[in-house]
């Protein structure tokens, strides 16, 4: 099951199901300290339909045992699930710059229906990290989401970034002016979540 929503300013393309993402550009989560596993609840619905999901995990957080769970409660073998996600992990933020910048060509071996990202750009706000190669770095994996949002793909970036005390503070509002829709999700006194649409653009044609 996932957790029970409000539901605010979600567009008709999601038929007002928050977990269902939108169907193409790249869509950015926000504003919940568990986003990285919230990620999960977008799962169910995508691999119900046959869907294959390319997962970069820069959070290091994505959970067989969650997905195992999903699939038994729909009375079904995890495998089935398993077989239609691909997970890649990245530890740095440029392992992630370099997993974002050859999505399109692991596409072309392993063609999928969804792209889910995480720790986008939480991972860039590394202190070890100097600061010209960190923004280097984001600008680069700025460029491969840019390309990512025209391939036939229903992509989404999932982000703690405003739990960060950062002087990288600018990282985020970029992800968010280039992204198509952007998704606010908070937590609600009552255990519920609330799902706002702060942004929705228009898809330009290719």
């Amino acid at each position: 099951m996932s957790p029970p929503v409000v539901v605010g300013g979600l567009e008709k393309e999601s038929s007002l199901n928050p977990w269902a993402l939108p169907e193409r550009g790249v869509s950015v989560y926000y504003g919940c300290p568990e986003m990285p596993r919230l990620s999960h609840y977008f799962l169910p619905r995508l691999l119900l339909s046959g869907k294959r999901i390319l997962y970069l995990d820069g959070a290091n957080q994505i959970s067989p045992l969650l997905i195992a769970r999903f699939a038994r409660e729909r009375r079904l073998e995890p495998s089935e699930f398993n077989k239609l996600i691909r997970v890649s992990r990245a530890f740095t933020c440029f392992q992630l710059m370099e997993l974002v910048l050859r999505v399109p060509k692991i596409l072309n071996s392993w063609s999928a229906d969804a792209l889910i990202v995480t720790a986008l750009p939480d991972l860039f706000f590394d202190e070890d990290v100097r600061d010209h190669p960190a923004r280097a770095a984001f600008e680069h994996a700025l460029e491969g989401l840019e390309a990512i949002a025209q391939l036939p793909i229903s992509s989404a970036v999932f982000s703690d970034a405003n739990s960060f005390k950062t002087k990288r503070h600018d990282f985020f509002p970029k992800l968010s002016k280039q992204a198509r829709h952007v998704f606010k999700v908070e937590a609600r006194p009552d255990s519920e979540l609330s799902f706002t649409s702060e942004k929705t653009a228009p898809l330009l044609s290719v």
